[in-house]
């Protein structure tokens, strides 16, 4: 069946896995956004551990997503992964950093010989929550914005700057969309506590923190679609491979690729019902439709920065060693190989979604923390 498709298609095919896994982490960066409100949603001891008990069942979901996307990427686009990982290490150096001193500070803050206190390890956890959050959105935002790296004959990458990725930060555009993953990540956490918790102050809290980090990340994703729209892009040549800037590229894309517009449209309109729906209406299931809607956002994003001949990993010091989906792939024994394991992935989401369903069956209470014979 893979075997008989294109080159190009199968290449199209994993970029589109690997722009759904993408945002499929996004959207579970709810567990680092909801650690950024410990302090302000949780006043108490007990209310603390009710937010961690609740996000700390599924931190595992988020990390092992981040290890897939990275793997996957690995698997169908070598070149992006030698290119980035091998000459921007820094800035996933920090990246996997802030995620390693998650799983040790869930598994530590309660044991009965840490040294440390368990505030340390609070503290790590917002810290991933922080750290986590912009930098990979920041890093997402070269994919728009390029990076000053080269690329010699062999394909061995030669990185101009001595701070190895994190010089990103210098491009407000890239901070921008690392700004709107951390707030978004604020909402999608205090939504899910208001979704999975049984304990009044904490959902009022947390239906405050929904209203004031709504409005700072409406500010700067509307500040990175508008400046993304109206910006240069990074253009191949079908023909020869040449990449070129071409005015309003990503504009066009979204006006060439009339589905994925629409799939943007209705993820933008998803998270804003979740919010608005708990913020005017008290619902308590906004985070359904703001998680779902983060997901077609993100999606449709990545698919403007690396379908209809664009350049998804631009260099903006070397313009030809630009990366796109046909010249970073592996080869298309590979890519046909790799998509029947693929038909994999809906078996794997159906028993996700059976455990965390299993989960949330009930509500979290204060009483299930005091009777719970293990706690983060």
């Amino acid at each position: 069946m893979f075997e008989n498709l294109s080159y190009l298609a199968l290449q199209q095919y994993w970029w589109a896995l690997i722009s759904l896994l993408g945002a499929l982490f996004i959207f579970l960066t709810f567990v680092q956004g909801g650690q950024t409100l410990l302090y302000s949603v949780g006043k108490t001891e007990g209310e603390k551990t009710i937010i961690l008990n609740t996000l700390g069942r599924k931190w595992e979901f988020t990390f092992t997503t981040l290890v897939t996307f990275g793997g996957a990427f690995f698997a169908s686009f070598p070149l992006f992964y030698a290119t980035s990982f091998g000459g921007a290490y820094w800035v996933w150096l920090a990246i996997l950093a802030a995620f390693v001193i998650q799983a040790i500070s869930y598994e530590y803050r309660k044991k009965p010989a840490n040294f440390l206190g368990a505030k340390t390890y609070e503290i790590f956890l917002v810290l991933n929550g922080l750290l986590g959050t912009i930098l990979f959105g920041t890093a997402v935002g070269t994919f728009f914005n390029g990076a000053m790296f080269s690329l010699n004959d062999m394909n061995q990458v030669d990185w101009q700057t001595p701070y190895r990725g994190l010089e990103a930060v210098l491009t407000f555009h890239n901070v921008a969309f690392g700004l709107t993953a951390f707030f978004l990540s604020r909402v999608l956490g205090a939504l899910y506590l208001i979704f999975t918790v049984n304990h009044e102050a904490i959902v009022a809290r947390a239906k405050k923190q929904v209203l004031y980090n709504a409005i700072p990340f409406l500010v700067f994703f509307l500040y990175f679609l508008t400046r993304l729209l109206l910006k240069e892009g990074f253009a191949v040549d079908p023909d020869t491979g040449e990449v070129f800037m071409e005015k309003y590229k990503y504009l066009h894309n979204a006006l060439q690729m009339p589905v994925n517009t629409v799939i943007l449209l209705v993820g933008i309109v998803g998270v804003l019902w979740g919010i608005l729906s708990t913020v005017f209406m008290n619902r308590t299931k906004g985070f359904w439709f703001a998680g779902t809607g983060t997901v077609f956002t993100i999606f449709a994003l990545l698919l403007l920065a690396g379908f209809n001949n664009t350049a998804f990993y631009p260099s903006i010091y070397d313009l030809q060693s630009s990366l796109t989906i046909q010249n970073a792939s592996s080869s298309k024994f590979t890519l046909a190989t790799m998509s029947y394991v693929s038909l994999l992935i809906p078996f794997v989401l159906a028993y996700i979604v059976y455990f965390w369903r299993a989960m949330n069956r009930r509500k979290i209470t204060e009483e299930e923390m005091q009777e719970e014979s293990h706690v983060y």
